[in-house]
């Protein structure tokens, strides 16, 4: 498994088909690349004034990330994005 480190957590992307008003789907490589994640793994925190500062997310949540933020990586088949804990924008209860 991908462990990310300091405070950077490890994201798939959420796919959706989206339907128009009219009825017409819409694939996911139709639209704007999609903002909502679910989180995978989570780094130990930051290092702040020599101590481990608390990460604000954890595995399984569902977060909306900065649109363009992180690096795309391919482990064992399945597309993850890694990125810095303050890319994401928002937590989705």
């Amino acid at each position: 498994m991908l462990k990310p480190l300091a405070d950077r957590v490890v994201i798939k992307m959420v796919e959706s088909e989206e339907t128009t008003k009219s009825g017409i789907i819409l694939a996911s490589n139709a639209k704007e690349k999609p903002q909502i994640a679910e989180v995978i793994e989570v780094g130990p925190g930051e290092m702040v004034d020599g101590k481990r500062a608390e990460m604000d997310v954890k595995r399984g949540d569902k977060v909306v990330v900065n649109k363009y933020a992180g690096t795309e990586v391919k482990y064992e088949g399945e597309e993850y994005l890694i990125v810095k804990q303050n890319d994401i924008l928002a937590v989705i209860e």
